[in-house]
């Protein structure tokens, strides 16, 4: 398996060997797979844990979303720039293109706003809500179609639901598949499979690959469980 091209010295990057339970499943080079460590893991057995109450959960299922946002925003793309520096010192550094959208697959993809929101303050947020496999709601910018967009849903498991909003956003709003990053923080492998096999040309950034997904997330972390 190959890993989304970053620069060398990006640490997060890994192949998914490195991830337990996908040790022996392979995946295209537009899937990335956020580097374990001990840190990551610790977050992974937290969120999993029967014992943890709601409170601590929320705690520690946000600063994952902030992680895996953080690992997802290094796949935009960033321009040249030159700054003069308070010392009145030239830098060259970077910036990202304007113009980013994300797009929320409602409920539990809402779980994923804030941390998106505190690393991309003025970001505009779009709703597409699916339920059973139908599209009950979506609003969307107009200009969606020329924007680069980040999807949001915590929990993948057969990536129907994942599916059926890329489809709005390819079918309805004309984007294109390179355009989108998909974020998610667990996901089974048939489920990333699915979704690759239907849309090879987006970009997926994941936490943690795993057989057995943690499908309470939205529920314990909006309190409804």
């Amino acid at each position: 398996m190959s890993s989304i091209e970053n620069n060398d010295n990006n640490n997060n990057a890994v192949d998914a060997g490195s991830t337990d339970e996908a040790e022996d499943e392979e995946y295209p080079k537009n899937v990335y797979i956020m580097k374990s460590n001990n840190q990551l893991r610790e977050l992974h057995t937290l969120l999993r844990d029967r014992t943890t109450c709601r409170s601590d959960f929320k705690f520690y299922a946000d600063r994952l979303i902030r992680l895996t946002v953080e690992a997802a925003l290094d796949q935009l793309p960033y321009i040249p720039c030159e700054i003069i520096t308070p010392t009145g010192h030239s830098f060259s550094g970077l910036r990202h293109e304007k113009g980013t959208l994300c797009v929320s697959l409602m409920r539990s993809g809402e779980a994923m706003e804030k941390g998106l929101r505190e690393c991309c303050r003025s970001i505009r947020i779009g709703k597409i809500l699916i339920n059973d496999g139908q599209v009950i709601y979506a609003k969307l910018p107009a200009d969606t179609h020329r924007r680069h967009i980040l999807v949001t849903y915590p929990v993948i498991t057969t990536g129907s639901t994942v599916i059926t909003g890329l489809e709005v956003l390819l079918k309805d709003y004309q984007c294109k598949q390179s355009n989108i990053i998909l974020i998610t923080l667990f996901s089974t492998p048939d489920g990333l499979k699915n979704t690759c096999e239907r849309y090879p040309d987006i970009k997926i950034v994941v936490s943690e690959i795993s057989g057995i997904a943690p499908n309470h997330f939205g529920q314990k972390y909006f309190g409804t469980d």
